[in-house]
């Protein structure tokens, strides 16, 4: 994971929410937050000059240039061409699984329920700094160079499946299917995973809808940690996990043991 400072726009009407995002980055030394908007046209000419590690949505924008959402900004962000995509992080009181499946399509890669128990602006920002680095990291995305493409696959499907058996992820899950196809898409596929996110390759290869496949997913590493040793936990899930959930999201497990096995392959 990279060290670097993470850089932040926030497009977010919301004035009392962009105070208590910028309240809680002034108290890091990792997070800049470069600047923030209620206009989705003002935001797209930011993300284009200041070239964000991450960008901050709320998809219902009632001020700015008068559009009523966002999606013709995501939808904008999806065509260009990046150096280094951003993350993109989209924030609602939306609770539609039929827009949830649009925003991952169209390469949203976090979404937070504002209505949700456990949400916050520091679950968001710590979210992002967990996952700061990886798709950049050379060590993370460099292709894996072996002599046998058949022994490789089963190696690190091996690896995989040791890691999940570790700290119990269950061979009855569903969501075990989608973690380790996930894990293994990132590790395999990194330029690839540049252009289409973990959640739109399972989208794909199953048809289903994302939001049916990141529950699974999120319902396999629930079990893991309400069933299994709290010691096998802590010592082969060494990532920091947010302490108001208690549990990783399904994007921070992939992305952990992605990073993990790549390394145990050198």
């Amino acid at each position: 994971m990279s060290n670097k400072v993470l850089s932040i726009i926030i497009v977010e009407d919301d004035m009392l929410e962009c105070a208590k995002f910028e309240k809680y980055i002034k108290t890091r030394n990792d997070v800049k937050l470069l600047a923030t908007t209620d206009s989705d046209v003002e935001g797209l000419e930011l993300i284009k000059k200041l070239s964000p590690d991450a960008i901050i949505l709320d998809i219902e924008l009632h001020n700015g240039s008068g559009n009523a959402n966002t999606f013709s900004l995501i939808e904008t962000l999806q065509k260009m061409k990046f150096t280094k995509k951003p993350k993109i992080v989209v924030n609602t009181v939306v609770s539609s699984n039929t827009i949830y499946d649009y925003l991952h399509n169209n390469g949203v890669d976090l979404i937070f329920y504002k209505k949700q128990k456990n949400y916050s602006v520091e679950n968001i920002i710590n979210t992002l700094v967990l996952l700061n680095g990886y798709s950049e990291d050379t060590s993370f995305t460099g292709n894996i160079v072996v002599e046998d493409t058949k022994e490789n696959e089963e190696k690190i499907t091996n690896l995989i499946n040791e890691e999940l058996d570790l700290i119990g992820v269950g061979l009855h899950m569903q969501g075990r299917k989608y973690l380790h196809d996930a894990i293994y898409y990132l590790i395999t596929d990194p330029e690839g995973s540049e252009r289409v996110t973990a959640s739109q390759y399972l989208t794909n290869k199953y048809k289903r809808s994302s939001s049916t496949i990141s529950r699974d997913m999120q319902n396999a590493i629930l079990h893991a940690w309400r069933f299994s040793c709290l010691e096998d936990l802590e010592a082969h899930y060494t990532a920091k996990i947010n302490y108001e959930t208690g549990v990783p999201t399904p994007t921070e497990f992939i992305y952990y043991y992605a990073d993990k096995v790549k390394k145990a392959l050198k």
